[in-house]
């Protein structure tokens, strides 16, 4: 939820749904999220499944696991 809350314009994330996308611009709940071709998608924000950071994230723990330090 902290993730959804600090979602700012310029993210890029993934939906539960599968969408990826660019945030263009956040409101209360919802989103709007700029996809291929520049179309622009309203959303709720509690169907982002994943931002940038928390992807980058969890592949450097993936790699860690794994004993693979370089990126």
């Amino acid at each position: 939820e902290e993730m959804r809350n600090n979602l700012k314009k310029g993210d890029h994330v993934l939906t539960i749904g599968g969408i990826h996308g660019k945030v263009a611009e956040v409101k209360d709940s919802t989103i709007i999220l700029q996809v291929e071709g520049g179309v622009k998608l309203k959303v709720e924000k509690t169907a982002v499944s994943l931002d940038s950071s928390t992807q980058l994230n969890e592949e450097t723990a993936k790699h860690a696991a794994m004993g693979d330090t370089a990126k």
